[in-house]
């Protein structure tokens, strides 16, 4: 995230992008140091598609259940976006834990609905 910049915000998520690299040129031969030496450098192969990660961090998701639960929502919700996405990494970022004493379960539906509708606001509000 250090090479890309902040292009949303909510109270909860950050999505951050970060440029794509073109593919790196394999190691010549008789420089070869491995079995995988061969393989390209480059993190991002292919060109002209959004990336996107998640980050929860335990630290505002002590459950796993619930960090999963939010993962499968950031990765939902950004199919509904992926087209006005331009061809970047993405990472979408929990920087603020949920109020338990709203949310007692962690898969609650209201849990799921403000996720649902917190992400879809950080989706619609990126700066192209």
């Amino acid at each position: 995230m250090a090479g890309g910049t902040t292009v949303s915000r909510t109270e909860h998520f950050a999505l951050h992008r970060a440029p794509l690299q073109a593919a790196a040129s394999p190691v010549p031969a008789d420089q070869a140091t491995g079995p995988r030496s061969q393989r390209s450098a480059a993190l991002f192969a292919v060109q002209g598609e959004p990336w996107l990660g998640a980050i929860v961090p335990k630290r505002w998701a002590r459950r796993a259940v619930t960090r999963n639960a939010v993962k499968r929502q950031i990765y939902t919700v950004s199919l509904d976006f992926e087209a006005t996405l331009p061809a970047a990494a993405h990472v979408v970022r929990l920087r603020a834990g949920f109020d338990k004493s709203q949310f007692h379960s962690a898969t609650s539906p209201a849990l799921k609905q403000a996720v649902r509708a917190e992400l879809q606001r950080l989706f619609a509000g990126v700066r192209k």
